[in-house]
């Protein structure tokens, strides 16, 4: 599908169940990989627990997804090149333009009529969960749960966080923050009296949650579920 934005269309994946007609929404942002078999699977998982699930692609204007060519499996030796082609890309998402596009995809849940009137959550994996995170904090009205895994979560510093009012739970990954410095955003967190979990996954790497990559980890994507699966059905009403 096609979503229009303020600077073109966005290509973008959507799943919902078979059953039923309205569905609270859940706006999903992939990793800077894009979408691919396996996060088109992960929603389509999330779907059948009776969620309209909305994945665009946010470097739409570099083309359709996946913008780089990616080999079915992304092993170690993939990614530094990858990341390469991928970082300026990064780069140039500013937060504005996140927030742009964020209101073009939030809109376009709010008009499909299989969508349920109220609030939504917005999920996100690596980049992807800053991107959430970045959308929660400008949108509290809309966003009512925020979940971000082995995501920079913190990047935009706690000014941003302390905008948050969505029940917010952030999964890191042991290689993506020190014991040091999730207690430091956890002060943030409890500074801004936010409603959260923040916790590292044990014994995972950056990525954990993406079966098509060597940092897969079957028990953080168990945890991952465990952990948000919960916390979309205390947030969300379903129609």
């Amino acid at each position: 599908m096609q979503i229009p934005t303020a600077d073109g269309l966005s290509d973008a994946f959507a799943a919902r169940p078979d059953q039923g007609e309205r569905h609270p929404a859940v706006l999903m942002y992939a990793d800077a990989f894009g979408i691919r078999p396996v996060v088109r699977e992960m929603a389509r998982e999330l779907a059948g627990h009776g969620y309209y699930v909305l994945v665009p692609n946010f470097f739409y204007r570099n083309g359709p997804t996946p913008v780089v060519d990616l080999p079915e499996h992304i092993g170690e030796e993939d990614r530094p090149a990858l990341i390469g082609r991928l970082m300026p890309l990064i780069e140039a998402h500013t937060t504005e333009r996140v927030l742009r596009d964020a209101d073009a995809y939030l809109g376009f849940l709010a008009d499909q009529p299989e969508v349920a009137a109220g609030p939504v959550a917005v999920t996100g994996y690596c980049i992807g969960g800053l991107l959430a995170t970045r959308t929660a904090a400008a949108r509290p009205g809309q966003v009512a749960a925020l979940a971000a895994f082995h995501a920079p979560v913190a990047a935009d510093g706690p000014d941003s966080l302390r905008r948050l009012t969505a029940e917010v739970h952030f999964g890191h990954a042991a290689t993506d923050i020190t014991p040091e410095a999730l207690g430091e955003l956890n002060r943030s967190l409890d500074a801004a009296r936010i409603d959260y979990t923040s916790e590292i996954y044990p014994d995972t790497v950056h990525g954990f949650t993406m079966s098509d990559t060597d940092a897969f980890d079957p028990a953080g994507l168990r945890r991952h579920w465990d952990r948000l699966l919960p916390l979309l059905a205390r947030t969300l009403t379903h129609g």
